[in-house]
Parts: C-alpha cells; sequence; structure tokens
C-alpha cells in the first residue's frame, strides 16, 4: 500500500504542475461530471448508506446526497466570480501602483471523512478542493465499507488518479497517508485523531482544516415555543440515529416548562418512529458492536423517562431520555454520538453558563426562546461553531454559512465561498509603475525626507 500511495502523491504532483487544474474551464468540467455522476449512482448510494448505517432512502437524501447536489450547484454557479483577481485600495505612500488578491490552490491536499455521514463529508469538502483548483486524495472511513466501495467506483469512474484518487483501508492506510508531504489536510473526526492529524501535519507545516466535535448544549427557556422546540429536538436527535457531530448533546431546560417539554419530545420521536421505533425499517443503526456497547453504558445507572430499550443484533437503540442527570453523570463526561438526551433543569442564567463553559467549545449550540435579550446575551457569553435560534441542525444546510468548529470543536471551516478559501491561498500581489518614482525610500535619508515620510505613514 505504500507504494501505491507514494505512486498515487507523484502523479498528482506531476499533473498538477501542468497547470491544468487552475483552469475554469477544467474545474467546471470536472464539477459537472461530478453532478452526472451522483445522478447515476444516487440508487446504489443510497443502498450503501443503507448498508452501512441503515438510513432510508428520504434520509439518505436529505442530510447526504441531497446536500451535495446543493452544495455543488452553489459552488459552480459562483466559480468564475471567485476566481477572478480582487482588486483592493493601495495607500498613497505606495503611488503609482494596483494591488491584488489572487486566489490559487494549494496544490495536493487530502481529504480524510468520518462513517457518520460518509457521502456528504467525503463529497462537500471534495468540491471546494476541485473548485479552488487542487488535485485530492481522499480517504473514506473504513466503518462505513459499503459507501466507501461505492464512491470508489463513481469517482474512478469521472477522474483518473492522477487527479482525484481515492485510497480504502483503515488505520494503517490512514498512518501511511499522514507520513506523506500533502500541501493541506482536511480532517473531519474526534478529538484524538484530529490532534494526530495536527501533530503529523507539523512535520512540514502543512496547514490543516479540523471539523471535531463536542458536547453541543441545547438550550430551552420559558418564553420559548415548547411546541416548536420539542419538534425540532426531537428531529434533531434521531437523525441517523444521534450520530451527527452537530446533534443535541444534551438539554437544559428551564425547570418551570421541563415536564411539557419533555412529554412533548416523547409525542413526537412516537409520530416520527412510532410506537415501537425499534421495528421501524427507516430508523438508522448504530455504526459497529464497539460504539453500541458504549452507548449502552451511558445510560447505566440513569432515571430513563422514555426508550432505554435496544436491539442487540441490529445494533439499534431506542430514543432515550435521561432525566435527573448533574455534571457529574457519565453520560456528561464526553460526547454522546447517538439517541440519547441527557436532561438538566435550570431556573438562572447562571446556571445555564456554568453548565456550558464546563465543557470545551462545542461545534454547536441551540437556543429555544422569544426573548431578543436571552438571544444577545447568549451569542455574547458562549463560543461555538455555529448553531441555530429555535432550532436544530439546519445551519449545515447552508452553503452561505461557514461551517466549522472552534477550539476543541475544531479549526477552519468550509461551505460556499468560504469553502473555495479554504482550499485557496490568497496570494498578494502590488504593481507598481515607473512614474512618478517618488524618492522618499531611497538613500540617503534627510530630515526632509523624514517629515515627508511622516505625512504619508501614520
Amino acid at each position: 500500500m505504500d507504494r501505491d500511495i507514494t505512486k498515487i502523491m507523484k502523479m498528482q504532483r506531476t499533473f498538477y504542475e501542468t497547470g491544468v487544474t487552475k483552469q475554469y474551464k477544467f474545474r467546471m468540467r470536472a464539477l459537472e461530471r461530478l453532478e452526472k455522476a451522483l445522478e447515476e449512482y444516487e440508487e446504489e448510494l443510497k443502498l450503501a448508506l443503507k448498508a452501512d448505517l441503515n438510513k432510508s432512502s428520504s434520509e439518505s437524501y436529505m442530510a447526504e446526497i441531497g446536500l451535495t447536489k446543493s452544495e455543488l450547484s452553489y459552488v459552480k454557479k459562483h466559480l468564475r466570480l471567485w476566481m477572478e483577481p480582487k482588486k483592493v485600495p493601495t495607500p498613497i505612500a505606495q503611488f503609482p501602483a494596483d494591488s491584488f488578491i489572487l486566489p490559487e490552490p494549494y496544490g495536493v491536499v487530502l481529504i480524510m471523512a468520518p462513517w457518520n455521514y460518509p457521502v456528504l463529508l467525503c463529497l462537500e469538502p471534495l468540491i471546494d478542493a476541485i473548485a479552488a483548483g487542487n488535485c485530492a486524495v481522499l480517504k473514506p472511513s473504513a466503518y462505513a465499507p459499503a459507501v466507501s466501495a461505492a464512491l470508489k467506483k463513481m469517482l474512478k469512474g469521472i477522474y483518473p488518479d492522477k487527479f482525484v484518487a481515492v485510497v480504502e483501508g483503515g488505520r494503517e492506510e490512514n498512518a501511511e497517508l499522514l507520513e506523506q508531504r500533502f500541501d493541506y489536510i482536511f480532517f473531519t473526526g474526534g478529538v484524538a485523531v484530529g490532534r494526530t492529524v495536527l501533530e503529523k501535519a507539523a512535520k512540514y507545516l502543512t496547514p490543516v482544516t479540523l471539523e471535531l466535535g463536542g458536547k453541543s448544549p441545547c438550550i430551552v427557556d420559558k418564553t420559548a415555543n415548547v411546541e416548536m422546540a420539542a419538534k425540532r429536538i426531537a428531529f434533531g436527535k434521531i437523525l441517523n440515529a444521534g450520530q451527527t457531530c452537530v446533534a443535541p448533546d444534551y438539554l437544559l431546560v428551564h425547570k418551570d416548562i421541563k415536564e411539557e417539554l419533555l412529554k412533548g419530545i416523547c409525542a413526537e420521536w412516537e409520530k416520527m418512529l412510532g410506537e415501537k421505533p425499534l421495528e421501524n425499517p427507516n430508523y438508522p443503526k448504530i455504526i459497529n458492536q464497539k460504539h453500541f456497547e458504549r452507548l449502552l453504558h451511558l445510560t447505566e445507572g440513569e432515571k430513563i423517562i422514555t426508550g432505554g430499550i435496544y436491539k442487540t443484533q441490529t445494533r439499534q437503540i431506542a430514543p432515550t431520555i435521561l432525566d435527573g442527570v448533574t455534571p457529574d453523570s457519565v453520560v456528561m463526561k464526553e460526547e454522546i454520538f447517538g439517541p440519547i438526551l441527557p436532561v438538566l433543569a435550570f431556573e438562572t442564567k447562571d446556571e445555564i453558563k456554568d453548565i456550558v463553559l464546563s465543557f470545551e467549545k462545542p461545534l454547536a449550540f441551540y437556543l429555544f426562546t422569544e426573548d431578543k435579550d436571552m438571544v444577545q446575551w447568549a451569542l455574547g457569553t458562549f463560543s461555538f461553531g455555529g448553531g441555530c435560534i429555535n432550532d436544530t441542525m439546519v445551519h449545515l444546510a447552508s452553503s452561505h454559512l461557514p461551517f466549522g468548529g472552534v477550539g476543541f470543536s475544531g479549526m477552519g471551516s468550509y461551505h460556499g465561498k468560504v469553502g473555495f478559501e479554504t482550499f485557496s491561498h490568497r496570494k498578494s500581489v502590488l504593481k507598481s509603475g515607473y512614474h512618478p518614482d517618488v524618492p522618499l525610500r531611497y538613500h540617503p535619508y534627510s530630515d526632509v525626507k523624514d517629515k515627508a515620510i511622516r505625512l504619508f505613514l501614520k
């Protein structure tokens, strides 16, 4: 495998140096081929998502394939404008001159994708990398083997390895890839592996984007529309069986509306999945046995309001609410990444602040309220990657909004224009004229020159 990876790197480096990928027409044709391939492989990708995660056809399109197509359409529409040099003002001290910023591709980039949204989180960064003019090595997750194989088949049918190559495999392949000298690395996954990626990238001073996770809070105050909050929290917690990096991790609800909200969430889950969610053919499964057992352990000894049942043979866990949770509970010690919702009650803003700030900065933050002052307080108090007011998770579906973390939840962002910029180096250029050639900067210096310089530089 090491030889194969080295060969791919050499091919991509050679191809990139031809300059072909920098051309607008080449990039557009590459994006158009991907667009066509997504149409042709849609059903095959859905079957793969069903095999790996038991995702329904509807969820597969809504949360993976459809979002990928949306990003692709948006990028194609704006690419020509993004590629143009951007003129910027020139200080009068540098007259006569023109200044501009020219976006250029980094070169050969590595995209390491996770298993939970294996189509979306492989292809969205790939779209941005291609749009920016890079060659790319794509590493899908070994935990989603059906999708990994389908993606490799699809991409190999439209791109030569010298432009876009898919490397399948597990930890050994990941380790070998991280020993290579890439010009940019884009990683989506957990904090522990993200730290390893950053350490390996440091060897060659390779710039990195890390899309990680964390404990994303969902706060519901007593002014909130409880019915709507219940529906949207219920949706956010069961999409992909809670295996979403921006899923509401825990619920902070005002004590006066706690009972009403929890009843509402339970009712919404029943509407969405039926009285027996584990018999619903559209309810996703937990990715593997290790993660399944970890999730079950998080519920041990806790007060279960609803759920708590599971099917070992299919690795499914019913949506579960844990009440009476404290910040010291086991379930509050790590990101849950499953259909389990711990609930904590509050009365004051200080209680909210103490709990939320006891964790690292989260990838997402959700607040349900009709109080404008509450919104301003929350936005000014808490640092987080992105989030929603009176909704959950839908912010990541917008190509107009950068998506990324802060602190332990990640660094860098992408989607839309920001994604193009993530995979681009912004090259600053100043083009000087010859006349007049103001002599102030040249030796010999004098008091007169010093006074003149002070007029320009202040």
